[in-house]
C-alpha cells in the first residue's frame, strides 16, 4: 500500500461525515470543492455541532490504520495517497486533489493505463439511439487506438462508453461515487466486474462506503483531471456531464462534445459547449486529433489505420441516403418503388455491414462508425 496514516485518517473522516456533507450540501450538482480542501478539524467545525463534533473527534483519535489496511486487503483494493510517487500526477492541477485514491487491483495498473493518453467521456443517463451508439462506438475506437477511456459507470453514456472499450479490448477506468468495491448502480453489477478485471475501478471513498449526491460532482473532478481530454456525448443544460466540463476547463484541458440535434433537450447541454468554443467531436479521429494533433491520430505513434468507405451499390446507397435523411421503411419505398421486402433487405444488408443501426421499431440511423 502506498498510502500514509494521516491521508488514509482523512479520507476515513470524510466517509464518517458523508451524511452530514449530503446535508449541508442539499442543494442538486453543489460542488464540494471548498469542504474537500479543508484539512480535519477544519472539515469537523464545517459539517458538525455539539455532540455529532465530538463523536468527530473521537474517530479521529481512535482511527486504527492497521484495521483500515486489513479491510483493504479482504476487499482486493489497492491505496494510493496523495504524497505517493504513484499518485496519477494530473489530480495534483486539482485545488482539491483526492487524500487517497482506492482502486481495484495492483497500484501498477492504474499508472500503467494512464501512461498512455486518456480520454474522459461523459453525457447523459438517458441517451437516444444516436448518443448510444456515438458513446459505444468512441469507447471502442478509443481502445483500438491505445487511449485508456475514463467514464463513471453510471447510466447511459457512461455505460455505453465502457462497453465500447471492453469491446475494443481496452481496459477502461471507471471512477465512482461510492467505495470502489460497490457496484452502483446496482445492475452494473456485470460491467463493474469486467471493468475490475481488466481495467481499473477506482473512488476517493473507502470500500463499502455508499454513494452521496454530494459525491457525484465530486467524482466529476477526478474524472476531468485523468483525461487528457474530456468529451461530452448528450448532455441536458444544466446536467452533471457538464460540471465535468467545468472542471476540465478549469484545469485548461481540452473539452470536446457530440453535435446533437438542435431541438433536442438531450442535446441542449452539448451544443452550448459547441456554441461556446467546445471541440467539435464527431467521432474517433477527432479525438485522436486533438489528442495527437491534426493527421497524426489514425497514422500515429500506435499505427491505428482507419478502414477506407465501402463501396456500395446504387441501391443500397439511395437507401443508406434515405435513411440518413430519417425516412421509414414505408417511405424508402414509396419514393425508390422498392417493396417494403427489398428495403427491408437492404437494411439488413446496412446494418450487417455496420452502416446503420435500428433506432426502434420500423426506422434505422446511420451508425457513428459508419
Amino acid at each position: 500500500m502506498s498510502v500514509c496514516e494521516q491521508c488514509l485518517r482523512h479520507s476515513h473522516l470524510i466517509a464518517h461525515l458523508a451524511p452530514r456533507i449530503a446535508g449541508l450540501l442539499d442543494r442538486p450538482r453543489q460542488r464540494p470543492s471548498r469542504l474537500l480542501e479543508l484539512d480535519e478539524e477544519g472539515l469537523i467545525e464545517r459539517v458538525t455541532r455539539g455532540r455529532s463534533a465530538d463523536v468527530a473527534r473521537r474517530f479521529v483519535e481512535e482511527f486504527d490504520a492497521d484495521e483500515a489496511l486489513e479491510q483493504l486487503i479482504d476487499a482486493d483494493v489497492s491505496a494510493i495517497c496523495r504524497h505517493a510517487a504513484q499518485f496519477p500526477q494530473g489530480l495534483h492541477r486539482l485545488t482539491d486533489p483526492p487524500r487517497v485514491l482506492y482502486c481495484t487491483g495492483p497500484p501498477e495498473r492504474l499508472g500503467e493505463l494512464l501512461s498512455q493518453p486518456a480520454a474522459t467521456v461523459v453525457g447523459t443517463r438517458k441517451p437516444s439511439p444516436y448518443g448510444t451508439e456515438v458513446a459505444k462506438e468512441l469507447g471502442r475506437g478509443l481502445a483500438v487506438a491505445g487511449v485508456t477511456v475514463i467514464s463513471g459507470l453510471a447510466l447511459g453514456v457512461d455505460a455505453f462508453a465502457h462497453r465500447g472499450a471492453l469491446a475494443g479490448k481496452g481496459r477502461p477506468v471507471a471512477v465512482l461515487a461510492c467505495g470502489p468495491n460497490v457496484a452502483y448502480p446496482t445492475r452494473h453489477y456485470k460491467l463493474h466486474r469486467e471493468i475490475r478485471e481488466v481495467g481499473v475501478v477506482l473512488s476517493e471513498l473507502p470500500p463499502g462506503c455508499r454513494p452521496f449526491r454530494w459525491s457525484f460532482p465530486a467524482r466529476n473532478r477526478i474524472m476531468a483531471a485523468l483525461g487528457a481530454i474530456t468529451i461530452v456525448v448528450e448532455a441536458a443544460d444544466p446536467s452533471g456531464s457538464l460540471i465535468t466540463a467545468v472542471f476540465a476547463n478549469d484545469m485548461g484541458k481540452t473539452v470536446g462534445a457530440v453535435p446533437g440535434h438542435v431541438t433536442s433537450r438531450l442535446a441542449a447541454g452539448s451544443n452550448r459547449l459547441l456554441r461556446d468554443g467546445a471541440a467539435t467531436i464527431r467521432g474517433t479521429e477527432d479525438v485522436l486529433d486533438e489528442l495527437f494533433g491534426v493527421g497524426n491520430g489514425p497514422h500515429g505513434p500506435r499505427g491505428v489505420t482507419v478502414e477506407p468507405d465501402l463501396e456500395l451499390d446504387a441501391r443500397l446507397r439511395t437507401v443508406l441516403d434515405a435513411v440518413e435523411a430519417g425516412e421509414g421503411v414505408g417511405e424508402i419505398a414509396a419514393r425508390t418503388r422498392m417493396t417494403a421486402t427489398e428495403v427491408r433487405s437492404a437494411l439488413g444488408q446496412l446494418e450487417a455491414e455496420g452502416l446503420i443501426v435500428a433506432g426502434g421499431i420500423g426506422w434505422y440511423q446511420r451508425a457513428a462508425s459508419g
